[in-house]
């Protein structure tokens, strides 16, 4: 029988080519170079031929483009466009918005204050979404109701709160499924939410610190 081929090194050696340290695969991004000989992010990891990492940052690939890195990572004569962080971007964007209709569709995201509030309420919410626009007041009350629910499962955080999407972002993306308060609820597709939102917000905070505070102390 014939031996299946072995993966491309890359995928295994996750190294940022801009900073030159090795992490987890939600934590960089893949870059391939295309047939015409553009580099185009690979957000799922499944495209063929030689690969480069860079770390989950719009910073960080505005500089690998800026700074020519992709040539030398891909030891190949490729041109990075200068709006290839923008592109990554939109992706990311696109990527959570089409997780999120999944998990509408599984039951495991819920829109809505007095919805949100149950499931914080509940303990069935994994995590809280707020748009960019929505009401100071709305977002203080389910603010109280992640705190109640920490002190009553004696929880030392509270449930994450995310706001991964800009205001003009979750009607062009999400159309009749936008929203001012969500709830994601346990499930592989609201995990996976989670996990994109996550990923997204962190590329637009420019460091891997900000987005994990405004997760936690929301």
């Amino acid at each position: 029988m014939r031996a299946m081929p072995r993966r491309e090194p890359d995928l295994n050696d996750r190294t940022c080519i801009v900073t030159r340290n090795k992490g987890e695969a939600d934590e960089l991004i893949r870059f391939v170079a295309a047939p015409d000989g553009t580099v185009v992010p690979d957000l799922k990891r499944e495209l063929p031929g030689r690969g480069c990492w860079v770390t989950a940052e719009r910073s960080a690939v505005d500089k690998a483009v800026a700074k020519g890195m992709f040539a030398r990572a891909l030891k190949d004569k490729v041109s990075a466009d200068e709006n290839l962080g923008v592109l990554v971007d939109t992706l990311l964007a696109r990527q959570l918005a089409g997780m999120i209709n999944m998990a509408m569709k599984a039951g495991e995201f819920v829109t809505g204050s007095a919805k949100v509030d149950l499931a914080i309420r509940s303990g069935a919410a994994i995590a809280v979404f707020h748009a960019a626009d929505a009401a100071a007041d709305g977002v203080r009350k389910l603010d109280q109701a992640r705190t109640a629910y920490m002190h009553m499962a004696e929880e030392e955080e509270p449930i994450p709160a995310l706001r991964p999407f800009g205001a003009d972002e979750i009607g062009t993306l999400l159309h009749e499924n936008a929203f001012k308060h969500a709830a994601v609820l346990a499930g592989k597709a609201g995990e996976g939410v989670v996990k994109r939102a996550m990923i997204l917000q962190r590329y637009r905070s420019q460091s891997g610190t900000e987005g994990k505070a405004a997760m936690t102390n929301k």
